[in-house]
């Protein structure tokens, strides 16, 4: 089943702020039924009338897969169908720091909001997306868990764990009319990456040929293609938005 955009509805974790809430504001623009998921509720309220009015909001912690059954699944029951699933929520973890001397509740931390939050949510769409045999998953992932970056073990191994969980869900939803891709960018300017030490971004920039930061509104118009009724024979791929980091 082919949809057009203003068919659609689309949620997005991580949408109070950053990466999340730039690619929910192109997608609303496009014309999808938008909601943002995030755990802040006074951001999360505060983002939703920057997206617009007909934006909904969705406060839920995405590392409880019982509070995310309950939030989507509510939101299933009114909607019909849950057509768009993009995850960006995601913490960096405490960064700069050698992996053996990571905190290992750190990295419990980091691995909970970055690979379960995105397991947790697919799980609880995918059954609604089957049904309609359509649905565009998008996993937000990064440069660092292809290439891994120093000082960052934690979040570079969630995020290689989330591009495999890609393309195991890629090869399993082949044939349903579903796809399951992921993008990793390299460094996006984001509160996120503002709160990071400045000796880890600059490793990070330092690493790219185009030695520059990604745009927002790079990072929503490759999501918005990614996720497009028309992307339809590309699955469980990780897409590149690195400025020439990635060459594989």
């Amino acid at each position: 089943m082919k949809k057009n955009w203003r068919e659609q509805q689309a949620i997005v974790t991580g949408g109070a702020s950053g990466i999340g809430l730039a690619i929910a504001k192109k997608l609303h623009a496009l014309g999808v039924t938008t909601v943002l998921c995030d755990l802040d509720s006074k951001k999360l309220e505060a983002a939703r009338k920057s997206v617009g009015e007909s934006c909904r909001a969705l406060c839920a912690d995405v590392t409880d897969l019982k509070a995310v059954e309950t939030a989507f699944s509510e939101l299933i029951a009114q909607a019909g169908s849950i057509d768009i699933l993009v995850n960006s929520a995601g913490i960096t973890g405490i960064t700069n720091v050698k992996s053996y001397e990571v905190d290992p509740e750190d990295v419990d931390l980091v691995f909970r909001v970055n690979f379960f939050g995105s397991f947790n949510t697919s799980r609880v769409v995918l059954p609604a997306m089957l049904r309609q045999n359509y649905g565009r998953i998008l996993h937000i992932a990064s440069i660092a868990g292809k290439e891994g970056n120093a000082g960052m073990m934690a979040y570079s191994a969630s995020k290689a764990a989330v591009i495999g969980m890609t393309k195991a869900q890629g090869k399993e939803l082949a044939e349903t009319g579903i796809t399951v891709n992921a993008l990793a960018p390299a460094v996006i300017r984001t509160p996120m990456v503002e709160a990071m030490p400045a000796a880890q971004v600059a490793y990070m920039t330092e690493k790219i040929p185009m030695k520059r930061c990604g745009t927002l509104e790079e990072i929503a118009d490759m999501a918005a293609f990614i996720v497009a009724p028309e992307t339809s024979f590309t699955t469980g791929f990780t897409f590149d938005l690195s400025g020439g980091r990635a060459t594989s």
